[in-house]
Order: structure tokens, then C-alpha cells, then sequence
């Protein structure tokens, strides 16, 4: 059986088709853990879907978690995946060759103060940042906070790329730079990456150099 977001179940639909599906929406990641394990516990093969690699903002560490918790001791298999910035990367050319930090801007699971902190060190350090979850209907602020962050760290020129909806019909990849970023429609589709003092474009390539040539 497979159980999963019921977008993302959509998206697999050849792959799935006559299989036994549990599906819970957003904020319903506990239950739909649960649901997984439960069948897994009750002898059912079980695939429980993530979008990109579970183990990145995915349901491989909840699973794990509640397993313990609830005392079910099923076999559990963690399959790699792409991540969104990993496939964004690839769109728009190789942009995270260094050391790179990951933040989400969704405040849901973690404060605003917290998520500031670490937008604060890893624009001091001269980090690439990958920004996931950068702006959706209600949540408009964070993103324009976060820009103002790395600006005070970077100047205006920085490259930035924004990939929105990657590997689907309505894709869209830009490259600009980020005293120009806040004019740009962004989304929860969208994986923003905000590069660091090595990078640059060559021709059409948004590139962070890693220093192989001296």
C-alpha cells in the first residue's frame, strides 16, 4: 500500500494504480505517519511518499520517531531522493560547489526568531543559502526579512537563482541578483539560492566556484 499528501500521490499515479492509498492533508503528517506503521506493523508492505529525498524536511525522521514512541518495531528503509535545492542546482548550473546552508521560511514547525538566527550566521559566513518555503498566501514578511538579512551581509549583486515548480509543465528558472530578487513572483514552489562571494555566471550558468584553478 502506499500512503502519502494526497499532491504527491497524484503525481505517481501511473506508478500506483490498483494499490490500496492512504491519503492526509497538510498538517496531518502524525496521523498519516501512524497510518503507515500501523499497516506495517500489521504485515503490509508500505510505502509512506515524500516529495524530493524523505530524509530532507521529509516524513523519514517523523517516522522514525514515532515508531519509538509507540514501541513498533517494524522494519524501516529509508529510500534517497532528489531534493528541491539538488534540483535546482541542476536547472540553473551548479550553484551549491561549496558549503552551502538549507533554510526553510515556513514558521510552522520552527520559531521566526530561531529561522532569523540561522538566516543571520549563514549570511555572515558567506554560506550559498538555499531557501525553501519562501513565501505562500498568509506568509508574505519572511521572505522580504530574509532578503533584508542577506543583504546586509552581500551586496546587491549577488547572483540568486529562483526555480519554481522544477521537472513540471509550468517550470520556471531565472538567474538574477539579489538587490533585484523582491521583484520576482515567488511561491511554495519555489527553491531560492542566494550565492555567496565566489559566485558568478558564465554565459547562461549560475555558478559558485570552488577553487580548482588557482
Amino acid at each position: 500500500m502506499v500512503v502519502g499528501y494526497p499532491p504527491y500521490l497524484k503525481k505517481i499515479q501511473d506508478l500506483i494504480a490498483g494499490k490500496e492509498t492512504i491519503a492526509t492533508g497538510m498538517t496531518h503528517e502524525v496521523e498519516r505517519c501512524r497510518a503507515a506503521l500501523r499497516r506495517t506493523a500489521e504485515g503490509a508492505d508500505v510505502a509512506l511518499i515524500s516529495s524530493g529525498d524523505p530524509g530532507i524536511y521529509g516524513m523519514a525522521g517523523l517516522a522514525i520517531e514515532l515508531a519509538a514512541e509507540d514501541g513498533l518495531e517494524v522494519a524501516i528503509e529509508v529510500i534517497p531522493g532528489v531534493t528541491a535545492a539538488s534540483a535546482a542546482a541542476a536547472k540553473l548550473g551548479a550553484p551549491l560547489m561549496v558549503d552551502f546552508a538549507v533554510i526553510s521560511l515556513s514558521d510552522r514547525l520552527v520559531s521566526w526568531e530561531t529561522i532569523r538566527a540561522r538566516l543571520e550566521a549563514a549570511a555572515a559566513a558567506d554560506f550559498v543559502v538555499a531557501l525553501y518555503n519562501p513565501r505562500s498566501r498568509q506568509r508574505i514578511a519572511q521572505h522580504d526579512e530574509a532578503v533584508a538579512i542577506l543583504r546586509r551581509c552581500r551586496p546587491a549583486p549577488t547572483r540568486v537563482g529562483i526555480a519554481t515548480a522544477v521537472g513540471t509543465a509550468t517550470e520556471r528558472i531565472v538567474v538574477t541578483d539579489l538587490g533585484r530578487l523582491l521583484e520576482f513572483d515567488i511561491d511554495m514552489q519555489t527553491i531560492v539560492i542566494v550565492g555567496n562571494s565566489s559566485s558568478r555566471l558564465i554565459g547562461k550558468w549560475f555558478i559558485t566556484a570552488r577553487g580548482y584553478r588557482i
